[in-house]
């Protein structure tokens, strides 16, 4: 594993997140910084730690962030910190993928603020921690379509109940005469934990899984949240996987969307220009969707996503990861959101065939 080096700490096993080059990455250094500046827990943007240690535990005991976001249902929690004397443990949900890019976000902040990033160490949850949290969601499913994601209060229908769970909220709606569940956490499922998601929902009952959510485009002609993306396959670790397509290729003939084959990527730290020269040739980059399309795939279920094209990795555009909040692309997402709803519905009421 690249950045690391091996660390021993009791019984389990720590690596040290090295911090990426700022000046290699395919985000400017002023905008990866805005975007770090959001993720960082408050208690290590205000002080210096001897230590800060990144772990896999959902704990919402812990100190909160004040970096949290607000106003909207689901996706609003961060990892939380508990401080140990001079030591800050960060608790990030139990995930491979998400614990190392959390602890890379908090390294890279770090180098770029000036500070000492050689604190920052990650241990990796075990599979037995990770499955132990995916299993925390239960819902009775038969046959339904999951559709999960963001943007979800935008999707379900208006007035409808969310049920919680710990750590989710669902709610049920039938839809052109097929029943639908919508559900969303309210942690981040980052990376290898969609995949675990989608497993448990297959196992539960579903019989579809639609994910919604945001990607980076890899040509440098696709303006930021003008766009949507779609597709059946994507490279994970290197080898290309294939899934039964929700959408059937329906979505991928529409215009305004795009479609192409994706690439699975652990952290966008990890996205510099090296990465991307690499992958060039290929359309779009999140970390969560070939996870999801794989276990699908294993699950035999089909699986589709939909989702807004949020940034562009080949070429900077005045919208980006580190100014999602401001209100023109709220705006702009509203309008693919509104489109995404309206695909699905089609798919649903049989006119994608």
């Amino acid at each position: 594993m690249r950045n690391q080096d091996l660390l021993t700490y009791g019984a389990g096993t720590e690596l040290r997140a090295a911090p990426i080059a700022a000046d290699r990455h395919t985000m400017t250094p002023d905008s990866l910084l805005r975007y770090l500046k959001i993720k960082v827990h408050h208690l290590i943007q205000a002080q210096d730690w001897h230590a800060i240690r990144v772990i896999g535990a959902y704990d919402r005991d812990a100190v909160i962030s004040t970096y949290e976001k607000t106003g909207k249902l689901f996706n609003t929690e961060r990892p939380t910190a508990e401080a140990h004397g001079r030591e800050l443990v960060i608790k990030a949900f139990p995930g491979a993928d998400y614990v190392h890019h959390y602890a890379l976000i908090i390294a890279t902040y770090l180098a770029m603020t000036g500070r000492p990033e050689h604190t920052v160490t990650y241990q990796p949850p075990s599979p037995e921690q990770c499955q132990a949290a995916a299993e925390q969601l239960d819902l009775c499913l038969d046959g339904d379509l999951v559709i999960l994601g963001w943007g979800l209060q935008y999707l379900a229908p208006t007035g409808g109940v969310w049920t919680r769970g710990p750590g989710y909220a669902w709610q049920r709606a039938v839809v052109h005469g097929r029943r639908v569940v919508y559900l969303g956490f309210l942690h981040s499922i980052w990376g290898d934990v969609a995949g675990r998601v989608v497993t448990r929902l297959a196992s539960l009952g579903a019989r579809d899984v639609v994910y919604v959510g945001k990607v980076g485009a890899l040509s440098p002609d696709i303006e930021p949240n003008t766009w949507l993306a779609t597709g059946h396959e994507s490279l994970v670790g290197g080898a290309r996987v294939a899934w039964e397509d929700f959408f059937g290729g329906y979505a991928a003939a529409l215009p305004g969307v795009q479609t192409g084959v994706h690439v699975t990527s652990p952290s966008i730290l990890l996205e510099d220009r090296t990465w991307l020269t690499a992958h060039a040739d290929h359309a779009f980059v999140d970390p969560e969707i070939g996870p999801m399309g794989a276990a699908a795939r294993h699950a035999g279920i089909r699986f589709g996503y939909l989702h807004v094209i949020s940034n562009n990795l080949a070429r900077h555009y005045p919208s980006d990861l580190s100014n999602e909040r401001h209100g023109d692309v709220i705006r702009r997402r509203a309008v693919l959101v509104d489109r995404i709803r309206d695909i699905v519905a089609d798919c649903l009421a049989g006119r994608s065939l």
